[in-house]
């Protein structure tokens, strides 16, 4: 994946995708993935976000993968956390209780290291790949995670009216992507409203994914 461009966003302080809060669509649809408090809940491309303390407070553990090594510590620092470090699999793996973040290349990491899964929530990962990456990407992430229900966030605007990422993920590609293998409901819309909405007008939707029988 576009290691560089990433970490220059996150060095440079152009991380407008990063909320303050945790995301709405996450607060008000995760009830649908009908999960308990002892859940494992997989974040692609987790960076800092405030979804991961919010998870973490209902109960659940919490695994992310993430790029930027400073935005792991950082949530480990937010949440008054010690993580015990560790390599593994070729990556690094900072972990404490219910909390484990893994840094590195999403594609690098190994199903084993990751261990069982039972929802994923994917609000910054898709959004940030060029078409040319997200067929490996929806393949990899059922695989890691023997096809999991997913709440899945996305956008839907005019390409042409400014570029990615966050790029825009319409149905029709969400259906290419994900169709064969998972029945796919759209759960929620609204206008975009974060700092997307200042260069383009469109919407943000959430989606509910959920495997098809073999």
């Amino acid at each position: 994946m576009e290691e560089q461009f990433w970490q220059t966003r996150w060095e440079s302080g152009r991380i407008a995708f990063h909320e303050d809060a945790p995301n709405a669509f996450l607060v008000e649809n995760s009830h649908v993935l009908g999960l308990d408090h002892s859940a494992r809940i997989f974040l692609p491309l987790c960076g800092k976000a405030r979804d991961l303390d919010w998870l973490l407070a209902r109960g659940h553990d919490v695994i992310g993968i993430e790029f930027n090594r400073g935005a792991i510590e950082e949530v480990f620092h937010r949440l008054s956390l010690e993580p015990e470090i560790a390599q593994a699999s070729g990556l690094t793996r900072f972990s404490h209780g219910k909390l484990t973040l893994w840094h590195g290349d999403f594609f690098a990491l190994e199903k084993a290291a990751l261990g069982h899964v039972d929802a994923v929530y994917d609000r910054a990962a898709l959004v940030a790949l060029p078409d040319d990456l997200r067929n490996a990407y929806a393949a990899r992430l059922s695989e890691l995670t023997s096809r999991a229900p997913q709440l899945l966030v996305s956008y839907d605007y005019d390409q042409s009216q400014t570029d990615g990422p966050p790029f825009s993920v319409p149905q029709e590609t969400i259906n290419r992507l994900y169709g064969s293998q998972y029945a796919i409901e759209r759960l929620a819309s609204g206008d975009i409203t974060d700092p997307l909405a200042q260069r383009c007008s469109g919407q943000e939707q959430v989606w509910h994914l959920t495997a098809k029988a073999p």
